[in-house]
């Protein structure tokens, strides 16, 4: 998060918290007592290693995840699109729920859960340029599934829900279910709609016979590919949600946790299980798999912000957070209508044989992001 949007910053003897509620001066501040420092924090080195146990761990497991996941959409004919949008992403997913129950539940920063789950929706994004990047054969675009048009839809739809919701909540504050935000029943049920109708779209384009594929694992049965699914992910969902807090951990050792760079290094981090299993998918040459898992974790994010509302009992969430995170969720919005677009056109052309125009301007737009955020992080104090 950024100096304003930070519940609390740690100084020599005392700690100043901005009040960045809505309708008070940004630049006041109240005194905490130094009892709210940091103290308990293990030393540099051991916060080091266990970051790298936990990438380690994910980087081993998510291979293991696609491999195992792939098996099982070609044995059930699920397909690897769903496996990537239900199965992966809701396993990938896991740290941004860790980070945002614990930062509504237990801590009561709500800027760090809303801020962490639209962060990560845009880097998600991002990640298919990368995905764009390293295929080099051709662009990603092509041969992707237009079948990821529809989950890449039901995105934009979502994500309009907490945009408004954001915008309007000087206006509209007093719309509530007791706590809870109205935008909440309405992401899970559309959440809900939208899985049901995915499913029964992939599951009567994979009943086409012309779509239809042999079995590519003879060597392994069904029961044996989920059982090692499951461990595979109950190691990523185990490193993933440990992530965060050794991230936290570090930022703090590093003195990142009043800075920008901070900021980046967390979204990045709670990011990680999605990159790893999506480029691992991708060498595996389950390229609906990685696309779909990356649409799909973006699904399961705004989904995550009506769990966290749920569990934020001093108001609808939403309407407790800067008004920054806006932008972040229209810079979402404009990515993924951008990769429907190249979904849609599939122009062969490169870049200067890199990457695809629709890549592109989804690295121009997630810069855009960053450097409004930035500037008005910067504007804050």
């Amino acid at each position: 998060m950024s100096d304003a949007q930070h519940p609390f910053t740690c100084k020599d003897t005392f700690s100043y918290a901005p009040l960045n509620q809505r309708g008070c001066n940004d630049h006041h501040y109240y005194i905490l007592p130094s009892t709210h420092r940091f103290t308990s924090h293990p030393s540099t080195m051991i916060v080091w290693l266990q970051f790298g146990g936990c990438v380690i761990a994910i980087g081993y497991a998510g291979v293991k995840l696609s491999i195992y996941g792939d098996v099982i959409a070609n044995k059930t004919g699920l397909g690897s699109t769903w496996i990537g949008l239900i199965m992966l992403a809701t396993v990938t997913s896991l740290p941004e729920l860790a980070t945002g129950i614990s930062s509504v539940g237990i801590a009561g920063v709500p800027e760090i859960a809303v801020g962490d789950v639209l962060g990560s929706c845009v880097f998600n994004l991002l990640i298919i340029a990368l995905l764009d990047l390293l295929k080099r054969d051709e662009s990603v675009y092509i041969r992707a599934s237009r079948g990821h048009i529809l989950s890449a839809g039901f995105g934009i739809l979502l994500m309009g829900i907490p945009g408004i919701s954001i915008l309007l909540a000087g206006s509209y504050s007093n719309l509530s279910l007791g706590h809870i935000g109205v935008y909440s029943p309405l992401i899970i049920v559309l959440y809900i709609i939208a899985v049901r109708i995915l499913f029964r779209y992939e599951a009567r384009r994979l009943h086409a016979p012309a779509n239809q594929e042999p079995d590519k694992y003879p060597h392994l049965t069904l029961r044996q590919a989920v059982l090692r699914y499951l461990a595979a992910a109950l190691m990523v969902a185990g490193a993933g949600v440990w992530l965060p807090f050794v991230a936290e951990a570090l930022a703090h050792q590093m003195g990142w946790q009043q800075s920008f760079v901070g900021t980046l290094f967390v979204a990045f981090v709670t990011s990680l299980p999605e990159m790893v299993v999506t480029v691992a998918a991708l060498r595996l040459g389950a390229l609906n798999m990685a696309v779909g898992n990356l649409l799909g974790s973006n699904l399961f994010n705004i989904l995550i912000l009506a769990i966290d509302d749920i569990i934020y009992v001093q108001g609808p969430l939403l309407y407790a957070v800067s008004l920054s995170h806006g932008v972040t969720v229209f810079s979402a919005m404009m990515m993924t209508a951008a990769a429907i677009i190249g979904l849609l056109y599939k122009r062969e052309s490169r870049v200067f044989k890199t990457v695809g125009w629709p890549s592109v301007f989804l690295i121009l737009v997630y810069l855009m992001n960053t450097y409004i955020l930035y500037t008005y992080s910067s504007e804050s104090f």
